[in-house]
């Protein structure tokens, strides 16, 4: 009995024992296979509640990871989209993104217009300094005492002796005169004076007098100091009275004239200040005042003159030396607003800025269109758009765009104006169904039929066969008989036909894919408006449109089926696009 008692506690200590093992195996992993579960439960709904959308069509959402149905490119998280409170068409940038790149930003505020004006010119001589050395005394040149240009020449100076016939008559007149001076005093008055007429001095006429014997030549002194800038004359020349002998320059004044171009010209006034440098005085600063500016504009180089008159101590400043000045030019107004060139993104019609906006979210860049007003070396003013007070992108404005049009939203190329969900049709195009001559819309198929074998070509990329049946499909075109058409549907079409014939045109005399794919991306839209308003016989032509092609502009083509095979990339993105519209 006792036995069987030890027996039954054994078996009952050793299940105990088993039990208690079970529960601490099996049943932590299970609570740990029940945790496990519940967090990947968790991660499924958190999964469930991304959206993942294509970075280069983001009209594309889905709950799940994977590939782009439209390029095949990998899907990546969507941000949340901001709230009620933030503009839709802002993109959102985090910090990470502005410090990759390199965005800064700076607060718009008023400041004083300065323009800082570029201007290159030369020396010159003072035109009222420059003289012309006349001989007096007809005759001839016996003798040049400055005989070399540049050669410095001293008011009174002798520079050239002449023997003149003429002055040796005159002076024996003077004498028969001198000998009936007491009967005669006005004939030796004119016999003196004729003498005087030749620039003869007094003491000259003196001198000839005490002598009584006619001089044979006459010295010519100079009249002014200065450098002799030409010399006219050789020895043994024969002159006129009066005729130039020496150019002389007083370059103790000069002038320096600075080429000021069309359009700075509303930047510079007479009385400005101009800071000058010339190359081979280095280290050395000039200042002047425009002392007088062209009132025309010479036709051929389009500059007017803007002249600063310097004195030239020590002859430093030589004629033609070349001078690069700065005139610092303020507008009238005083409280403008003014932001960097680099701010300012320029498509050639419109200008815009990024203006940046934070809330708790993160921070945000709206693109706002402004008008430009003078431009101020590295800046512009603004006339309208902006506020003082706001900030702006003044760097990276480039990778804010490129972000906003990778989120679909307005950009530099792309304004909210053209865009819808991703890309609607240009405005210009008039696609309103017309009813027209069946037989008009037979010879349209036709040409369609002739564009598809084209578009075959374009997706194989073989530029040769793509001008081959551009010729064909020319052709096809050709045998498009107008004068079906009537009135305002006539019209239509021969504004059409302005851009298709030499679309085909180009195609056809071209060799090089990249240039046949660019004018095909010009042909696609309006090939496309003539089958949505005159349609097509038993046929059916989708309407197809690729974000990255025509170098990332997007561009569109037609097709027979539904399924996408892009002509301007071919192998190498062949499913790239979406189709926009059905023309049946």
């Amino acid at each position: 009995m006792n036995t069987n008692r030890k027996t039954i506690l054994i078996v009952l200590s050793t299940l105990a024992i088993g039990l208690l093992l079970g529960w601490l195996i099996f049943g932590g992993s299970e609570a740990k296979v029940t945790e496990e579960h519940q967090h990947e439960h968790s991660a499924e709904e958190a999964a469930g509640e991304t959206i993942w959308t294509c970075s280069m069509h983001p009209q594309i959402r889905q709950h799940e990871p994977g590939d782009c149905p439209i390029c095949g490119m990998d899907l990546i998280p969507l941000e949340e989209e901001q709230n009620g409170k933030i503009d839709l068409n802002a993109v959102s940038m985090s910090a990470t993104a502005m410090q990759l790149a390199n965005i800064q930003t700076a607060i718009v505020g008023a400041a004083e217009p300065l323009k800082v004006v570029r201007l290159d010119g030369k020396v010159q001589e003072d035109e009222r300094l420059i003289f012309s050395q006349s001989s007096h005394i007809p005759g001839r040149i016996e003798d040049l005492l400055v005989n070399f240009t540049g050669d410095y020449v001293k008011k009174g100076q002798v520079i050239a002796s002449v023997y003149s016939p003429d002055l040796v008559t005159a002076q024996e007149e003077l004498f028969e005169a001198q000998k009936i001076k007491e009967s005669q005093p006005q004939l030796f008055a004119a016999a003196k004076e004729k003498l005087k007429n030749w620039k003869l001095t007094d003491e000259q006429i003196n001198q000839v007098l005490a002598s009584g014997t006619a001089q044979q030549t006459f010295d010519v002194r100079a009249e002014v100091s200065g450098y002799v800038t030409q010399k006219k004359v050789n020895t043994g020349d024969y002159v006129r009275r009066g005729q130039t002998i020496y150019e002389i320059a007083d370059l103790s004044r000069i002038w320096v004239l600075f080429d000021v171009y069309e359009s700075d010209l509303p930047w510079i006034k007479k009385g400005d200040k101009v800071t000058y440098n010339i190359e081979s005085l280095p280290g050395e600063t000039f200042e002047g005042t425009i002392e007088y500016l062209d009132p025309v504009i010479n036709p051929k180089t389009r500059v007017a003159k803007a002249r600063v008159v310097q004195s030239n101590k020590g002859l430093k400043l030589k004629p033609e030396m070349f001078v690069s000045g700065k005139v610092e030019a303020k507008l009238p107004q005083t409280d403008a607003v003014v932001v960097p060139k680099t701010a300012v993104m320029w498509t050639g019609e419109r200008s815009v800025v990024y203006v940046k906006s934070e809330t708790e979210q993160g921070v945000y860049f709206n693109m706002r269109e402004v008008d430009l007003g003078p431009a101020l070396g590295e800046s512009y003013v603004i006339e309208n758009g902006l506020q003082k007070g706001e900030e702006i992108a003044v760097n990276g404005t480039f990778s804010i765009d490129a972000a906003a049009q990778l989120a679909g939203k307005p950009s530099m190329m792309s304004p909210a104006s053209e865009k819808s969900e991703g890309f609607t049709q240009s405005k210009t195009l008039t696609t309103t169904p017309k009813e027209v001559d069946p037989t008009f819309v037979k010879q349209l198929t036709a040409f369609y039929e002739a564009y598809l074998k084209m578009n075959e070509a374009f997706i194989a990329t073989d530029a040769a066969k793509v001008s081959a049946e551009a010729k064909n499909t020319s052709a096809a075109l050709a045998n498009v008989q107008m004068e079906l058409l009537k009135g305002d549907t006539h019209m239509a079409w021969m504004d059409q036909l302005n851009i298709l014939k030499p679309s085909l045109q180009k195609i056809g005399n071209s060799t090089n894919i990249d240039e046949q794919r660019l004018e095909y991306a010009t042909f696609n839209p309006v090939f496309y408006q003539s089958l949505k308003m005159f349609g097509l016989d038993n046929e059916t032509a989708y309407y197809q449109f690729c974000p990255m092609a025509n170098n990332d502009q997007g561009a569109f083509w037609l097709s027979e089926t539904k399924e996408i095979r892009n002509p301007y990339f071919g192998d190498m993105m062949l499913s790239c696009g979406e189709t926009q519209d059905t023309i049946k």
